[in-house]
């Protein structure tokens, strides 16, 4: 069970000004003692070196969304517009697709998405525009299946995993209705059970974007719209507390650093009108703050 009181957290402090477009995929490389992310509307992933300041950047034919370390060979597995694909940074060379599911729709790209505990790579799709409902999840084993499963939400983001009464659970949003939801997942096969209504953002808080759990298992939401993340209880949802942002749309947040005690957090400006910039000098930018209890490291895709 988690801790029942709120999360202490340190001032927020913003360590890239570089003004995504559309900030996403964070990723702690604990090898490497780095930190990835993505602007998925500039096609471009980031990496920042935390202790030389040292910021390099790749730009890609197609967007690219969610990304995570690979075990047994060099690099990431991503996900591109169509599907999930390698990359090594240390190479330079372009991704090379591993998969492209039949069943997206033209008009989908691939959105958020990491890995479970067993090296099996989830990630959702969403509608480019944010209106039709055809967004899914996917499972991309390290053997090469993957599994399917249809939701009807029009952005699909998370997923995160935590325990309720020894039991694994998996939590997805769906972005454009405010909700999340979440359902059983067998570690051992990866077998999903039928989502159930989990949380639901009040009106004028925002909507659940990307999403992490740290080692209490307390889930944590970014709020597109909201300025802030939430930190939730994983079994009743209830708000633990929050962290404000000095922007509007808040993306995702995942832990690093070298004690795992940073909560990391992607913003964007997209969606934001001229006014609003103005007013949010820092939309788009990387933000950091220190957390009571750590992360968990990333898990690695087992291929």
């Amino acid at each position: 069970m988690p801790d029942p009181s709120g999360p202490v957290c340190g001032p927020v402090h913003c360590v890239w000004e570089g003004g995504a477009e559309l900030g996403e995929g964070l990723l702690w490389s604990v090898r490497q003692q780095a930190l990835y992310w993505v602007d998925i509307l500039a096609c471009r992933l980031h990496r920042l070196d935390l202790a030389s300041g040292t910021h390099r950047e790749w730009t890609f034919a197609e967007n690219i969304s969610a990304l995570a370390e690979r075990a047994g060979a060099p690099g990431l597995i991503v996900t591109l517009r169509r599907g999930f694909a390698v990359f090594d940074p240390a190479t330079d060379q372009e991704p090379i697709y591993l998969h492209q599911p039949e069943a997206e729709p033209p008009g989908n790209r691939f959105n958020d998405g990491k890995c479970d505990a067993q090296g099996r790579f989830w990630a959702g799709s969403m509608d480019f525009a944010c209106e039709a409902p055809t967004g899914a999840l996917y499972r991309y084993d390290p053997d090469g299946r993957c599994t399917r499963h249809p939701l009807g939400f029009a952005v699909t983001n998370g997923p995160t995993w935590a325990l309720d009464a020894g039991r694994l659970h998996l939590y997805v949003n769906d972005t454009v209705n405010g909700s999340t939801y979440r359902g059983d997942c067998d570690p051992a096969t990866g077998a999903l059970s039928p989502l159930q209504p989990w949380n639901r953002m009040a009106p004028g808080d925002g909507v659940p974007d990307g999403m992490t759990t740290d080692a209490l298992g307390r889930v944590w939401i970014a709020h597109w719209g909201g300025a802030c993340v939430s930190c939730h209880d994983p079994v009743t949802a209830e708000e633990l507390g929050r962290v404000e942002l000095p922007t509007s749309h808040v993306t995702n947040c995942s832990f690093g650093g070298p004690d795992l005690h940073t909560l990391f957090i992607t913003t964007a400006r997209f969606g934001l009108t001229p006014e609003q910039l103005a007013a949010e000098p820092l939309a788009g930018g990387l933000f950091a703050v220190s957390v009571d209890s750590p992360g968990l490291p990333a898990n690695l895709f087992g291929g």
